[in-house]
């Protein structure tokens, strides 16, 4: 049986730099901002959710979704 472990090309798994992933990170932050307050906004008036994660807490999930899934692609 042959070994194919020892031919693996270990370029194909190489990471992102940081600093364009802080990059993306942030712009993804700054744009999603917006659309989060205002269905954070949106929640409060309509007494869906009391107490729930701000629009900076609901922004920074949202970059924390997006960004890796662009970086894995």
């Amino acid at each position: 049986m042959t070994d194919h472990t020892s031919s693996l090309d270990h370029r194909r798994h190489s990471r992102a730099p940081v600093a364009e992933f802080r990059l993306y990170f942030g712009v993804i932050f700054v744009a999603a901002l917006p659309f989060e307050t205002v269905g954070w906004l949106a929640d409060a008036v309509g007494g869906r959710r009391a107490g729930g994660a701000g629009p900076v807490a609901r922004a920074l999930a949202t970059a924390r979704i997006i960004t890796p899934a662009i970086f894995s692609a």
